[in-house]
């Protein structure tokens, strides 16, 4: 989707910045600042991952406020198919809280950029990360491996400025801003998640203020009665809710509603960021915990066991790659490519009870299941050779047989030499 277009020969001896546009108060200064310090044309990109926000009623504020043209581009179906997935794949955590909601994006707007760039000769891309984050990595590791030769410019980084500087300058050059008031919290939404940090988050110590929840019931509002729904996974890959089919964009949204409304999601995390420092931050991901929950259960029931005790070890690094930036690596695509091999009998159905804040599995079915209860029953049917597991323990405990002998033979020599001592 395109908003309407200005006639781009008006660029200034062809240079043109493509800016990562939000619409918020960062995004939306940068456009006067950059055209203003780099003497360019900015073109601004929005990329829709699932967020709440009005992009084209954002896009109408960009031209406002100087941008040339005004590109919205509806991503949600690739957020979720060539994102997603993988993660899901991969029960990618980052510490093991963090679904990565907003690093899974980053590298898709990223590449999306850089495509506009390409496609108008664009000699900068820009992003309005500040010097401390995450993001600005994500942001410029991606462009360095989408094209090496476009320039970057960093508007919150270099200018430095405070939020206070930023409405002083907005106000001084008339820029228009969202009509709704700026929030001491900085947030970032997709389809997998909303994050939220600053004001008094910033201390973690304090517990989170009610009101930077969206997405997810205080306890006072959670529903009495639990609520049940059943995944449907096709090689790893959430397929059906509640035994109909759809989208994955969907389905997301229909577990976040339900989810949410049960009060499941909250992440409350002190983590360690890529630059050096660690950061509080609160994340709302319904979704992602109940999917990533459900499709956990469904590998322990479908892959072998020297696969899912060495799973684990590889979704480890798959997660600080994504949280580090660096999606588009050798590294990444081998690891996405082994994920993938693990997949390709990991479909089932899996039934979930969310009650007052908690996610059970309370089932798992598959075809390819390898569960047999002939074996794991202690009830009539039982055809598991007990006698069996006497050369079983013996066999696998040589090790420690072993073990135990030296120690006991040193033990003993040592009890004859004080002995001899003695004697004499």
């Amino acid at each position: 989707m395109r908003t309407k277009v200005h006639c781009l020969e008006s660029s200034k001896e062809g240079k043109i910045a493509v800016l990562a546009y939000s619409g918020g108060l960062d995004t939306s200064i940068a456009i006067r600042w950059i055209k203003e310090k780099y003497s360019v044309d900015v073109i601004t990109v929005s990329v829709d991952v699932g967020q709440k926000e009005d992009l084209k009623e954002g896009a109408e504020r960009a031209l406002h406020n100087g941008a040339i043209d005004a590109v919205v581009i509806d991503a949600k179906d690739e957020f979720a198919r060539d994102y997603i997935v993988p993660a899901i794949k991969a029960n990618a955590l980052y510490e093991g809280r963090y679904p990565l909601s907003t690093a899974l994006a980053r590298p898709l707007i990223a590449a999306k950029i850089a495509e506009v760039a390409r496609k108008y000769g664009a000699v900068y891309v820009a992003h309005g990360c500040t010097g401390k984050g995450n993001d600005q990595v994500r942001f410029e590791f991606t462009f360095a491996a989408m094209d090496p030769s476009l320039k970057i410019i960093a508007p919150i980084r270099e200018w430095n400025m405070n939020r206070e500087d930023e409405m002083d300058y907005a106000a001084r050059h008339s820029i228009q801003l969202k009509k709704s008031q700026p929030s001491r919290f900085s947030t970032d939404e997709n389809l997998w998640g909303r994050s939220i940090e600053g004001g008094e988050l910033e201390d973690p110590s304090v517990e989170p203020p009610e009101e930077i929840y969206e997405w997810t019931s205080h306890q006072d509002l959670w529903p009495d009665t639990p609520a049940k729904m059943k995944i449907g996974f096709a090689e790893g890959v959430p397929v059906s809710l509640n035994g109909s089919r759809m989208k994955l964009p969907l389905l997301i949204k229909e577990v976040n509603a339900v989810a949410g409304i049960n009060g499941i999601g909250r992440i409350d995390h002190v983590e360690d960021r890529f630059v050096g420092i660690k950061s509080r931050e609160n994340y709302e991901c319904p979704a992602a915990t109940v999917i990533l929950q459900a499709h956990r259960a469904l590998e322990s029931l479908v892959l072998s066991r020297e696969v899912n005790l060495f799973k684990p070890l590889v979704e480890a690094k798959f997660s600080e790659l994504v949280y580090n930036g660096m999606w588009f690596t050798e590294l990444r695509n081998a690891i996405s490519a082994f994920l993938d091999s693990t997949q390709e009998h990991v479909t089932g159905e899996v039934k979930i009870t969310l009650f007052k804040g908690k996610a059970t599995v309370t089932g798992t079915a598959s075809e390819y299941s390898k569960y047999e209860s002939r074996l794991s029953t202690y009830g009539r049917g039982d055809t598991f050779d007990q006698k069996a597991a006497e050369g079983f323990i013996y066999i696998a405990g040589l090790p420690m047989r072993g073990t135990a002998a030296g120690e006991l033979e040193k033990a003993d020599d040592r009890k004859g030499t004080l002995e001899r001592k003695i004697q004499r």
